[in-house]
């Protein structure tokens, strides 16, 4: 009688650690898959946002409507294409403006204001006064053109420093490893620009003043994109972000927002 009650017991407890495991091993696999769901589309208001309709660009300051609908051409590609997630904010560099002007601008996508006009200088192997030479490669000390997002935050050589990664492949996707960083610099001021006729420049980052950097970085940091321009013709006509959402430049699919293939400047 003993036995046989010990051998119930046994199979019962066998039953109960298998059933256990198969729970385990369920959870684990449902856990597993969680990365891979797709992220929700952007609501009607985002892609309202994302359109150029109802955008009114003379509150843009001095930001080029044709070089902001083509940004906003990026981020929709960017978005629809899942590639990042709905910004809360558009920071737009153009690169074809001498850097004695103004020609970064910040934007929030949200309320469409304008939220910062700034300075910001391009890479020492880029040019002097104008940019004209852009790189993907290290140790080039040029920048780099083509839409980043903007990521995490860190305290180095050259103070508080934002990370940007690049979402265009071939022309700023190597920008975490070149560490391509938005950081402030004494060398970017009016003053510099009286002085010698030109901002100072970095090694590749978009520097701004330094009296600003810690508030741009601070409204921008891990939300937003930035969109680096310059009139690249081999960017304009084979970057993913321009012409259609599906990664391959020249296909049918969706209407851009803007055509490409004219100059800007």
């Amino acid at each position: 009688m003993l036995k046989s009650r010990l051998q119930t017991c046994v199979t019962f407890l066998r039953q109960a650690l298998i059933i256990g495991a198969v729970v385990v091993a369920a959870g684990s696999a449902t856990n597993a898959r969680e990365p891979e769901r797709a992220s929700a589309p952007p609501t009607a208001a985002a892609s309202a946002a994302l359109r150029r309709s109802g955008w009114d660009t003379s509150r843009l300051g001095s930001l080029n409507p044709r070089v902001f609908n083509l940004a906003l051409n990026a981020t929709s590609c960017a978005v629809r294409a899942g590639k990042t997630t709905m910004p809360a904010t558009l920071t737009v560099i153009d690169y074809s403006k001498p850097s004695t002007q103004k020609r970064l601008w910040v934007i929030d996508l949200q309320t469409r204001a304008l939220l910062f006009e700034e300075l910001v200088a391009h890479g020492q192997g880029s040019g002097a006064n104008m940019a004209t030479q852009f790189s993907n490669e290290a140790e080039t000390h040029r920048s780099s053109i083509g839409l980043f997002e903007t990521k995490d935050t860190y305290v180095g050589k050259n103070g508080y420093s934002l990370r940007l990664e690049g979402l265009d492949a071939g022309f700023n996707d190597r920008a975490l490893e070149r560490a391509i960083v938005m950081h402030g610099a004494p060398y970017v001021s009016e003053a510099v620009v009286r002085t010698q006729g030109r901002l100072g420049r970095s090694w590749g980052c978009p520097a701004l003043r330094e009296s600003v950097a810690r508030e741009v970085i601070d409204r921008v940091k891990g939300s937003g994109l930035v969109f680096a321009y310059y009139p690249d013709p081999k960017w304009l006509s084979s970057s993913q972000f321009f012409g259609n959402c599906d990664g391959n430049p020249g296909a049918t699919g969706v209407t851009p927002v803007v055509a490409v293939g004219w100059p800007l400047g």
